[in-house]
């Protein structure tokens, strides 16, 4: 629904649009702010009791094509109208942002404002593709990995039989070959099925507990030259979830980032930051949750390569030799089987991985 929609539903009570995910201003006729919702108070980093009463074109900072679009509101000149303004705010980089305008003639309020980061709209976009091109691949994996198991075994076998006829060491050391590698496919497919063969053991999480559990692998996976650095919230309260499921996702994704770090852990200097917070209204996969997990894992490796920050998620696709490619699309997998989302920025000196989990 949205916010022009809502607007004329709770036209006595603006209650409701406490429920939308983007920025809702309300204009009276004077051209000053009459009132926001809390997307808005989030976006301009600014209370509701501050932001009404204000002039709308000085809280956008964006004055001549503010007071265009109140002056055109107030004389009927437009039904709805889209653009792009930019939002200033103090001490802070200039936001595009895309307005909705819509006019209203209801309790003095002749114009409805809903304001979207441009980027947040491109965000939500790339994760609807990433939900998309998750499910496309886990379907098309399962069906391959079924129609590769079956073939296989068949291989397997016929090199088990030919090896008891061989009489040369020579020689049974090519079927012993067929067989080994047989073995490590089907152990890969195995991995790539596990996910949705596992039954998930629902109890309550304690996410502080899934990652001193995953330090103290790491700990003793590289003992020297690697600092994993605890910055813990507290507050995050418990919530429902496969403790098991989130131990693998996470780990996965920490020892990741340390098998990324080898040159800085060679100098002794390589770090691991495990930061958990608290988000309030968090939009996942278009879902609002007034609460959610924020958990990062911040590196300071050579960050992901260009050619592959689209694609770490995929199956099969490593950035390093001798990777298998499995560990962040099992971790994907696992965050998304608690209706969560990880999502990853990645620079040189700097690559964080972002786990969000709903928690109400």
């Amino acid at each position: 629904m949205s916010a022009v929609e809502l607007f004329a539903l709770t036209q006595h009570s603006y209650d409701g649009l406490d429920l939308l995910s983007t920025a809702v201003l309300l204009v009276d006729s004077g051209g000053r702010v009459a009132h926001v919702n809390q997307s808005a108070e989030l976006l301009f980093d600014t209370s509701r009791k501050t932001l009404v009463g204000q002039l709308a074109c000085r809280v956008l900072g964006d004055d001549a094509e503010m007071r265009q679009l109140v002056g055109d509101a107030q004389a009927n000149a437009f039904g709805q109208r889209k653009q792009i303004m930019e939002l200033r705010r103090l001490g802070r980089d200039p936001l595009p942002v895309r307005v909705i305008a819509a006019v209203q003639f209801v309790d003095n309020i002749p114009l409805v404002l809903e304001i979207t980061e441009i980027e947040q709209q491109l965000k939500v976009d790339r994760e609807e593709r990433q939900i998309g091109l998750t499910e496309a691949n886990r379907e098309l994996l399962r069906n391959l990995a079924h129609e590769i198991k079956n073939p296989l075994g068949g291989v397997r076998g016929a090199a088990q039989l030919l090896e008891a006829e061989l009489a040369s060491s020579e020689q049974r050391e090519y079927t012993r070959v067929i067989i080994a590698e047989a073995d490590r496919l089907h152990a890969l497919v195995d991995r790539l099925l596990m996910p949705h063969r596992s039954p998930r053991v629902v109890s309550d999480v304690n996410i502080h507990e899934v990652c001193e559990r995953v330090r103290l692998i790491m700990v003793s996976e590289f003992p020297r030259g690697l600092a994993i650095t605890r910055d813990y919230d507290a507050s995050a309260p418990e919530f429902r979830g496969d403790k098991e499921q989130l131990i693998q996702a996470l780990l996965n994704v920490v020892r990741n980032a340390a098998q990324a770090l080898d040159g800085r852990i060679a100098a002794g200097d390589a770090e691991i930051v495990l930061r958990t917070r608290v988000a309030r209204q968090v939009t996942i996969a278009r879902a609002r949750h007034r609460l959610a997990l924020d958990l990062h894992v911040v590196d300071n490796g050579p960050g992901i390569a260009d050619h592959l920050k689209d694609r770490i998620f995929f199956p099969l696709v490593s950035g390093r030799d001798g990777g298998n490619g499995l560990g962040l699309t099992l971790a994907q997998t696992f965050i998304q089987q608690h209706d969560g989302m990880i999502e990853a920025d990645s620079r040189p000196g700097r690559t964080n991985f972002r786990i969000l989990i709903p928690l109400a």
